[in-house]
């Protein structure tokens, strides 16, 4: 009797097990952010697309694939060249996620990794387009155009794949090495270029203060001339005594200076 119990009790558990391993098989979870397709082996891929949470499936017969439905970055390096053929290298960054309802067609025309396959294609080929446009000065001085025709164009191809594009900017933007060169002498010529003109500025300010000063001690004589010329030596003997005045202002005004008496021939009358 203890054998026989055993055994059936062997042979419940192990129909407990697999019954739990057939019905843990037939469960699924997509997690928050995400959606599934579901692949079935008689039928191909259902249009219908599975939402977060724990869903049955049929072993064997059917099979999820999960999607990241979630806004995901993407840097797309591109080397291109510029209106006027110089040499561009751009970085854009994408931020993408796909169209939920179009899930289904996704899987079935791309695949899983859809974004390896598509968004390094269509960015090349739109920034090519939009970058050609431009010469290289304009791709400087109107980046912000540039970025908002590459945003609309990149966005209308995108759509066309089931992808939606929630932000595109240009992350960097350089040319070649020769224009650099170039731009670095160019600058460097208009400083010199510059420099030179203040110079000559200069000059010219200081000969025009020359100019200006000799008129006026030109003037200055004149005045003299003529003043001397109509009150004679009036004048002169008028600027000797202003002279004198401000000398004995002075002089008066020194601690090294004693002054004698007229016909004083000694400082200190001292003793014999």
């Amino acid at each position: 009797m203890a054998a026989k119990v055993f055994e059936s009790s062997g042979k419940l558990g192990l129909g407990l097990a697999v019954a739990g391993g057939v019905v843990n098989s037939a469960l699924y979870n997509v997690d928050a952010g995400h959606r599934a397709v579901i692949f079935d082996r008689f039928r191909g891929v259902q249009d219908v697309v599975v939402g977060e949470g724990t869903h049955f499936l049929i072993p064997w017969v059917q099979k999820p694939i999960i999607f990241d439905c979630r806004s995901r970055p993407r840097n797309v390096p591109v080397i291109t060249g510029s209106k006027d053929l110089q040499n561009v290298n751009i970085t854009l960054r994408i931020l993408f996620r796909p169209v939920t309802a179009q899930l289904p067609r996704i899987f079935t025309s791309i695949g899983e990794d859809y974004d390896e396959r598509v968004l390094p294609s269509i960015t090349t080929e739109i920034l090519k387009s939009v970058v050609a446009r431009f010469d290289a000065g304009e791709l400087i001085t109107q980046r912000e155009l540039v970025s908002r025709q590459v945003s609309e164009d990149l966005t209308e191809r995108a759509a066309t794949f089931g992808l939606i594009l929630d932000d595109v900017s240009l992350t960097h933007l350089t040319f070649g090495k020769e224009f650099t060169e170039a731009v670095e002498m160019k600058q460097v010529a208009q400083q010199e270029a510059e420099r030179a003109r203040f110079i000559v500025e200069k000059a010219e300010q200081q000969k025009k203060a020359a100019v200006i000063s000799a008129e006026g001690d030109s003037k200055a004589a004149e005045l003299i001339a003529n003043s001397l010329a109509t009150a004679g030596d009036g004048l002169i003997e008028l600027r000797k005594l202003e002279a004198a005045e401000d000398i004995a202002y002075q002089l008066s005004r020194s601690r090294n200076i004693t002054y004698l008496p007229s016909g004083q021939s000694v400082l200190l009358q001292l003793p014999q």
